[in-house]
């Protein structure tokens, strides 16, 4: 069996071994990100959904360039929303800032009830650069 190979961003690992996952693990060339929300840095959530939104992608981008990725290396994404159809336009305007041209990630967009107090999360599994 393969071992994990965790990733933690700076100055976050705290938040990640208080909850006991890892923000993100390398395998083979792989790095499947955990869901990342826009927390602040104490783990609370921001209440601006707007801002919410961009910490959320701030926070995912701290974890990649952890794992040594940019958005670029981005094959996949998933996000869950609280109120799908309100909230997309303001998804939609931070995601065309993270991936502002073609060719573009795979993207599924669920609507859920819950997200820990949360309005919005995403995960992404990228292809880390070759060394």
């Amino acid at each position: 069996m393969t071992k994990r190979d965790p990733v933690f961003p700076t100055e976050r690992q705290a938040l990640y071994e208080t909850y006991t996952y890892s923000a993100a693990v390398r395998s083979g060339d792989l790095l499947f990100v955990s869901g990342q929300v826009g927390s602040r840095p104490d783990g609370s959530p921001e209440p601006d959904f707007p801002a919410q939104v961009r910490l959320a992608f701030a926070n995912l981008e701290a974890v990649l360039r952890a794992a040594g990725c940019t958005f670029e290396d981005v094959v996949d994404v998933t996000t869950f929303n609280t109120d799908p159809e309100n909230q997309f336009p303001t998804v939609m305007d931070v995601k065309a800032e993270a991936f502002p041209q073609a060719p573009y990630p795979t993207w599924t967009a669920l609507g859920v009830n819950w997200l820990a107090g949360f309005d919005f999360e995403i995960k992404v599994i990228a292809r880390i650069p070759a060394a």
